[in-house]
């Protein structure tokens, strides 16, 4: 036997909800009106935790952590292909798949993104980024714009060769250039190369190393035509210094700068002369006379000839320092010049002066190579 109470609506307890929940599949609340707004499900903070979180990126591209970018790369291609809205027009949810393989290749595919993601989880994007792409949605673009995760879909599959084509035919780059038509972007060209440097050897006096100068060198384009160049030598270029022509070598195309040409100096030697850094060394004969008695010689400098002084008794192989007449750099202070003093015996003794000279030796007793050793 059926009641009246038993057909009438009940309220349910507190412990249970505030909401009366009838067979029909709409929720009325306590003392709600029929044709009113229907009333707010309660929260389920559990269910609501479930439905937001966030994809790993790794599993949408099917690859394990320590995967290698190629890996990443491979993972992406294979997933993009059979995703693209472009081949599954009419399917919602493989364009959704599709903009999640975008959006976690574009996180994985970047080293630094990468690495903050495997740190801190999606929240990384959160933490100060506001870089591109930071909290935007990922679309996917058949024009192959850049976007917030677009790609170029015809560099992905325009290389897949007619066997390897699902659609069959000429291949699915083919198929996409054909959504492309007369939606193409200009794409910003990169700049021009520049044009081709020329070496150069040169050899040039030694002199013009130390002082500066001038020199010609013979170049030969890639044209066949034969140019002569004059190029300044700067006082004080050391042996294998280069020198840099800037803007006369090879043209650059379509308008391009031209390269440089690069000239490796190198010093020719020198009679009397030698260089090493900012010193410079000469040999100044003397005769045999000037050594015993002591002179006063003229020796050239790259400032000048100078007067040099030869102590009385001065021997064979004696350096004497002459400050500040060395090579002048560029910058800082000038190096010092030493003249070593060689002593020239005459070219013909008679007998009598042989005689003379080891008499002499023989006066002044003393071993030469007393300290001679190996």
């Amino acid at each position: 036997m059926i009641r009246r109470e038993d057909l009438a609506p009940r309220l349910l307890t507190s412990e249970a909800s505030e909401f009366f929940v009838p067979q029909q599949p709409e929720c009325f609340p306590l003392g709600r009106r029929l044709g009113s707004a229907p009333a707010t499900l309660p929260h389920h903070p559990e269910q609501q935790n479930r439905n937001n979180v966030a994809e790993d990126y790794y599993a949408t591209l099917g690859v394990k952590r320590g995967a290698s970018e190629q890996d990443i790369q491979k993972a992406y291609r294979d997933l993009a292909r059979k995703y693209h809205p472009d081949l599954n027009p009419d399917d919602k949810r493989a364009k959704e798949k599709f903009q999640k393989v975008q959006a976690a290749f574009d996180i994985l595919s970047s080293p630094d993104k990468r690495k903050q993601y495997d740190q801190f989880g999606h929240g990384f994007e959160s933490m100060g980024r506001g870089g591109p792409g930071a909290g935007q949605p990922y679309t996917w673009s058949s024009s192959g714009g850049p976007g917030a995760g677009g790609f170029n879909f015809e560099d992905l599959l325009g290389g897949m060769p007619a066997s390897g084509d699902p659609l069959g035919g000429g291949g699915l780059g083919d198929i996409f250039r054909q959504f492309r038509r007369g939606s193409a972007r200009p794409t910003a060209q990169p700049a021009p190369t520049k044009g081709a440097d020329l070496e150069h050897q040169l050899t040039v006096p030694f002199t013009t190393t130390v002082v500066g100068g001038e020199a010609q060198i013979r170049v030969r384009r890639q044209s066949g035509k034969v140019e002569d160049i004059r190029v300044k030598i700067p006082a004080g270029i050391e042996d294998g210094q280069k020198i840099r022509l800037r803007g006369q070598g090879e043209p650059g195309p379509s308008g391009a700068a031209a390269g440089d040409i690069l000239i490796t100096v190198s010093s020719a030697t020198h009679p009397y002369f030698q260089r090493r850094g900012k010193r410079l060394e000469v040999k100044v004969p003397v005769t045999l006379g000037e050594a015993a008695s002591g002179a006063k010689v003229d020796v050239p400098t790259p400032s000048g000839t100078i007067m040099l002084s030869i102590p009385r008794g001065t021997s064979s192989g004696t350096k004497l320092r002459i400050k500040g007449h060395g090579i002048q750099p560029s910058q800082g202070e000038p190096g010092d010049l030493f003249a070593e003093i060689q002593i020239v015996m005459p070219e013909k003794l008679n007998k009598a002066d042989r005689q003379t000279l080891v008499d002499l030796a023989s006066k002044y007793k003393r071993d030469p190579r007393a300290e001679l050793q190996w």
